[in-house]
């Protein structure tokens, strides 16, 4: 899946936030795929209203992927939940969680969504075994996304490279329109890696994108850059010895 974003990378790119204006900024600007956000993030971002957001959000950008996150622990308000997000505009994907916080599957409400022909965004996603679910659940004839959280994996000293290789070879195996997304990438080197890997999106914070701009920059030049950054701290802050 090539980015349209003019990044030069062979994946998509769905910017990761609840900033409204950055969230408005990247798609007037073409610099992303789509967007995701979730709770946690509109809350640090002191979102007030969850459905005004949203129809802002899908307001200012009516023609590419959005994904908005349930929120309930028990799965019949999941649903309730999802269907209602889903009935906000075409281009909305939901995010159902992989399991609740008392870690039941979340996998029985994600098959009967999807053969609704609800468009899916499957988070938390962590183990290979988690994909291979998520993969016999959603329909073949619905759009849906496994968010699998290579960062977190990487958090745990855990390599998530070959795990994005395998979640990425169990989804095509399918053969339906089940993508796989590098979630919560650290640095902007996991964009390049997710590619090498042929995963099909990758999550990028608002800061992450900005370094995309650093790609073969000279590493002399930017040896310089960081010295002069130094400097003019020190100056800036009247240091003295």
């Amino acid at each position: 899946m090539a980015s349209m974003s003019g990044h030069g990378l062979n994946i998509a790119i769905h910017l990761d936030c609840a900033d409204l204006s950055a969230m408005i900024a990247a798609y007037r600007q073409q610099a992303v795929d789509g967007f995701t956000t979730n709770p946690t993030l509109m809350a640090k971002a002191c979102v007030p209203d969850y459905q005004a957001f949203a129809h802002q959000v899908l307001q200012a950008i009516p023609d590419l992927p959005v994904s908005f996150e349930v929120f309930a622990d028990e799965l019949p308000e999941m649903a309730r939940q999802a269907r209602t997000i889903a009935s906000w505009g075409g281009n909305i994907f939901v995010k159902i969680p992989i399991c609740n916080t008392r870690g039941e599957s979340c996998i029985p409400l994600i098959r009967e969504l999807s053969q609704e022909g609800l468009k899916l965004n499957v988070t938390a996603v962590m183990t290979l075994d988690q994909v291979g679910a998520v993969s016999e659940a959603v329909s073949p004839e619905a759009a849906a996304i496994a968010s699998v959280f290579a960062g977190r994996i990487a958090d745990t000293g855990r390599d998530p490279v070959p795990v994005i290789r395998e979640a990425v070879a169990i989804c095509e195996a399918r053969r339906g329109r089940l993508s796989v997304l590098w979630a919560s990438p650290r640095e902007v080197l996991n964009a390049f890696q997710a590619e090498e890997c042929g995963c099909h999106i990758i999550t990028m914070t608002p800061d992450l994108l900005a370094k995309l701009d650093l790609r073969d920059k000279d590493l002399e030049e930017f040896s310089r850059e960081t010295v002069q950054m130094f400097h003019d701290d020190a100056l800036r802050a009247g240091y003295g010895v």
